[in-house]
């Protein structure tokens, strides 16, 4: 999977409650919910993002409540992808589960500036970005798959779709 976009930098500990405030989990609409994100600290941040921007911050990223939210809005505001130093433990499995793809690489972070063109190749394991290349951890085929098929949800119908017509075709070939 690849990502490309622009820089959007922020620092340490972003928790959920700044990517999206409680008061707008009511919905779990994207397009609602990008139009909130960051807004704690960046009024202007959905005004600025354009599709496919990454965002990069600090160490513990998507920490504090366990809110799928935080995914949904950072999705609905057009980010690509996110790269961090690290993540929360339930902020990683939510980005996977709803196809956000997710990238600790503590190097990229800290040399990464805002509004530089960045790149993210999660099959090669690395972040390009201000003429640097960085490496990353890479992913396994699965994971990427994962991702690129939207989560978990999409990625299981997928896998059960092709054994569906496995199975049929084996019975197929019993009848014969």
């Amino acid at each position: 999977m690849i990502a490309q976009g622009i820089v959007r930098k922020y620092g340490d500990a972003v928790d959920t409650d700044v990517i999206i405030p409680a008061r707008y989990l009511t919905s779990r609409n994207r397009a609602f919910l990008g139009e909130h994100c960051m807004e704690p600290v960046d009024p202007a941040f959905k005004s600025r993002i354009k599709p496919g921007d990454i965002m990069v911050a600090g160490e513990n990223f998507g920490c504090g409540s366990s809110r799928e939210h935080a995914v949904l809005a950072l999705r609905g505001a057009g980010i690509g992808c996110v790269v961090a130093n690290s993540f929360s433990r339930i902020f990683f499995r939510n980005a996977l589960n709803q196809g956000l793809p997710i990238v600790a690489c503590p190097d990229a972070a800290k040399f990464a500036q805002e509004g530089q063109p960045i790149r993210v190749d999660t099959a090669r394991g690395t972040v390009e970005v201000g003429g640097k290349s960085f490496a990353a951890e890479k992913w396994p085929e699965f994971l990427n798959d994962f991702i690129t098929q939207g989560g978990i949800v999409p990625y299981v119908r997928a896998r059960l779709a092709e054994e569906k017509q496995r199975l049929a075709a084996d019975n197929r070939e019993n009848l014969r």
